[in-house]
C-alpha cells in the first residue's frame, strides 16, 4: 500500500490533507450539536421558559448541522475529485508500462490476468480512497472525539460505552482474521473466469461447430462455482456486522436509560435535573462513538480486496521489461546494407532447452531469405529476434555490424517492416489501419495507401468497398476474411517503406494465385528491401536467394531452392509432400 502512496502527486497529498481538515471540521460541527441539545433539555425543565428561549440555542444547533453538511460535501467532492484523478493516471502507467512489456512478460501475467488489474483492481483502489477519505477517516476521528467528550461525565454510562467499544473490536479482529485470506482468492479465481470467458468467446465457432457447449459450460459452472462460493463465505462474513452492530447500539442505548433511570432514582430532587439532561448529551455522544466505529467497520469490508488489489497492481507498475534499449541509437542512420545472425541461440528462459541454437547466415541488402520447417522447429521465434520481441540468449544480430541491441527501440522498428502470423487489424477503418504509427511519410497520404494496397493485391476488394479506405473496420478485423486481413497487414507494412520486410508465415490464408502475384510485384517493386520469409508453402520460397530448413531449432540445410531439392532429405521431404517433381524442377 505504502508504494502506491508514494505515487500521488503534491496536488494530491494537499487534496488529502485538505479532506481530513474538512472531516474534523464536520466531527468537531457534529460534537457541539448535544451541548446546545443539554441546553433545550435544561430550558424545558424550567416552568417559566417560553418558545422564544428556545429559539437561539435551536438557531444555533441547525446553523452547526448545515455547516456540518457543508463541509461533508466539500470532503465528498475532493475525494470523488482524488480518486478520480489518481485512478486515472495509475491506469495510465499500468497502459504504457504493458504496452513495454516483452512477450515474455505478458506471458508471464497473462492476458485475462493483466485486464482484471487494469480494470477491476483499479475499481478497489478508486473506492478506497472514496470511501476512506468520507468514512474510513471520519471513523476514528469521531469515535476517538466522542469518547473524550463523555470521559470523567459519569464511570458508570463510561463502562457501557468501553464495553461496546470492545464487542466491536473483537469483532473487527475476526473479521480481519477471516476475511482478508479469502480476498487473495477472489481475485486469483477473477482471473480464471475471464480467462475462460474470453476464451469461449473469442473460439465460439469451434465450440459450435464441435458440439462443446456442454463441455464449456461446464467449466465456466465450475470457475463460476468456485468464484461465488468464495464470494459467499466473505459477504457472509460481512453481512454479520451490521446485525451485530446494530444490536450493540441498541444494547447501548438500553444500557445507558437504565443506569440513567437508576440515578435518577437514587438521586435528591435537586439533583433529578441535571442527571437526566447528561444521560441526554451522553446517549448523544455514545452513539456518536458506535457510528465511529461502525464507519470504520466499512473500510473493513473493502480493505482486503483493496489490499490484494494493491499487491496485483504493483505487480506490474515493478516488473520492467527484460528488454531494455538505448534511448539515441549508437549508429548513424544509414541504410541497412547487411544483416547477420552470428552463432545466434535462444532460450525462453536460463534453464529450458534451446528453441533454436547456432543460427548463422548473412542477407544482404534487396535479398530474400526464407525460412521452413516442421511445426515448432523455431522459425517464428527466429525472425521476432531481428525486431528484438525477444533477445539472443547467445550470439548476435548485426546491421552493417552494429548489434540491434545498440538501436533505440523507435530506429530499429522503423527500419523493419513485421507481418505477424496471425494478421492484427484494429477497430477503425481501413486508413487508420494502413497509416498506423510513424512512418517516413507521417501521415501517409492517400496516393501512399492505395501504392501499398495495390502491392499487398487488396487494392480491388478496398475499391469495391462504398467507403474507400473511410470503411469500418471492426475489433480484429472479424468483418474481413482472413486472406482480407491479410492482405491488409502485408499492405501496412509495406506503406513504412522499410529496410526490412519479415513475413512471419503472412501468405498462409492466400490462395496460390494470389500469392505468387503478390511475390512477383514484391520481387519488381520493393528489390531494395531485404525480406525474411517463414513459410509453409515450398512455392512461396522457391525463388528466394537463400532458403534455410530448420528441424528442432537447428540449421539441417542451407542454400537455393536448387541445391536443397538436389541435396537435402528434409526439404526434399517436405517438398515432394507438396508439389510434383515436374512442378517442383520448373520452379512453379
Amino acid at each position: 500500500m505504502s508504494k502506491l502512496f508514494k505515487r500521488l502527486n503534491r496536488k494530491e497529498w494537499l487534496m488529502i490533507l485538505a479532506s481530513i481538515a474538512f472531516v474534523c471540521l464536520t466531527v468537531w460541527l457534529e460534537l457541539e450539536v448535544p451541548s446546545y441539545m443539554s441546553e433545550i433539555t435544561k430550558l424545558l425543565q424550567l416552568p417559566d421558559t417560553t418558545t422564544s428561549d428556545l429559539w437561539e440555542p435551536g438557531l444555533k444547533m441547525l446553523g452547526l448541522s448545515l455547516a456540518s453538511f457543508a463541509s461533508s460535501v466539500m470532503v465528498g467532492f475532493m475525494a470523488s475529485r482524488l480518486a478520480a484523478g489518481f485512478t486515472t493516471r495509475l491506469r495510465k502507467d499500468i497502459f504504457h508500462r504493458v504496452l513495454d512489456y516483452s512477450d515474455a512478460e505478458i506471458k508471464r501475467f497473462s492476458i485475462p490476468s493483466l485486464l482484471t488489474r487494469t480494470t477491476n483492481d483499479l475499481t478497489q483502489i478508486q473506492l478506497l480512497f472514496t470511501m476512506g477519505l468520507q468514512v474510513a477517516t471520519r471513523g476514528p476521528i469521531m469515535a476517538i472525539w466522542a469518547l473524550s467528550k463523555i470521559v470523567g461525565k459519569s464511570n458508570h454510562w463510561l463502562w457501557a460505552v468501553l464495553v461496546a467499544v470492545l464487542i466491536n473490536l473483537i469483532m473487527m479482529v475476526s473479521l480481519v482474521t477471516l476475511a482478508f485470506p479469502k480476498q487473495t482468492i477472489v481475485q486469483r479465481l477473477t482471473d480464471k473466469l475471464n480467462s475462460i470467458t474470453r476464451e469461449s468467446l473469442s473460439g465460439i465457432r469451434v465450440v459450435r461447430a464441435y458440439n462443446a457447449e456442454a463441455y464449456q459450460n461446464e467449466k465456466f459452472a465450475q470457475a463460476n462455482q468456485e468464484l461465488t462460493g468464495i464470494n459467499l463465505f466473505v459477504s457472509r462474513m460481512m453481512a454479520l456486522m451490521q446485525p451485530v452492530m446494530m444490536t450493540i447500539s441498541s444494547g447501548l442505548s438500553l444500557a445507558i436509560y437504565w443506569i440513567g433511570a437508576y440515578l435518577i432514582n437514587e438521586a435528591e430532587l435537586m439533583d433529578k435535573l441535571p442527571i437526566f439532561s447528561d444521560m441526554v448529551v451522553f446517549m448523544s455522544y455514545a452513539m456518536q462513538v458506535v457510528m465511529g466505529f461502525m464507519m470504520m467497520s466499512a473500510l473493513f469490508i473493502i480493505l482486503p480486496r483493496v489490499l490484494v488489489s494493491t499487491k496485483r497492481i504493483n505487480e506490474v507498475l515493478e516488473l520492467t521489461s527484460s528488454i531494455t534499449s538505448p534511448q539515441v541509437s549508437q549508429v548513424g542512420q544509414e541504410n541497412v546494407d547487411q544483416i547477420v545472425f552470428e552463432n545466434v541461440t535462444f532460450r525462453y528462459s536460463d534453464t529450458s532447452e534451446a528453441v533454436i541454437e547456432q543460427i548463422n547466415f548473412t542477407a544482404k541488402a534487396g535479398d530474400t531469405v526464407a525460412f521452413i520447417g516442421s511445426t515448432g522447429s523455431g522459425k517464428s521465434t527466429l525472425v521476432n529476434l531481428l525486431p528484438r520481441f525477444y533477445d539472443a540468449s547467445e550470439g548476435r544480430i548485426l546491421l552493417d555490424g552494429v548489434d540491434v541491441r545498440d538501436y533505440s527501440e523507435a530506429d530499429l522498428h522503423a527500419k523493419v517492416g513485421y507481418i505477424p502470423q496471425k494478421a492484427v487489424l484494429f477497430s477503425g477503418d481501413i486508413r487508420s489501419n494502413i497509416d498506423f504509427g510513424e512512418s517516413k511519410e507521417s501521415p501517409l497520404s492517400d496516393q501512399a495507401i492505395w501504392e501499398a494496397l495495390d502491392l499487398a493485391q487488396a487494392k480491388s476488394f478496398v475499391e469495391e468497398k462504398e467507403d474507400g479506405l473511410s470503411s469500418h473496420v471492426a475489433q480484429s478485423g472479424s468483418n474481413f476474411s482472413g486472406g482480407q486481413r491479410q492482405r491488409l497487414a502485408i499492405a501496412r507494412a509495406l506503406a513504412r517503406k522499410p529496410e526490412i520486410l519479415i513475413f512471419d508465415d503472412s501468405f498462409s490464408a492466400l490462395d496460390y494465385r494470389t500469392d505468387r502475384t503478390l511475390r512477383e510485384e514484391l520481387a519488381k517493386r520493393t528489390a531494395g528491401m531485404t525480406k525474411l520469409i517463414v513459410a509453409q508453402r515450398i512455392s512461396t520460397i522457391m525463388d528466394a536467394d537463400q532458403i534455410l530448413v530448420l528441424d528442432n531449432g537447428k540449421v539441417v540445410g542451407q542454400g537455393t531452392h536448387k541445391e536443397l531439392l538436389a541435396q537435402n532429405e528434409v526439404y526434399q521431404e517436405i517438398a515432394y509432400s507438396q508439389l510434383s517433381k515436374e512442378e517442383l524442377e520448373n520452379g512453379k
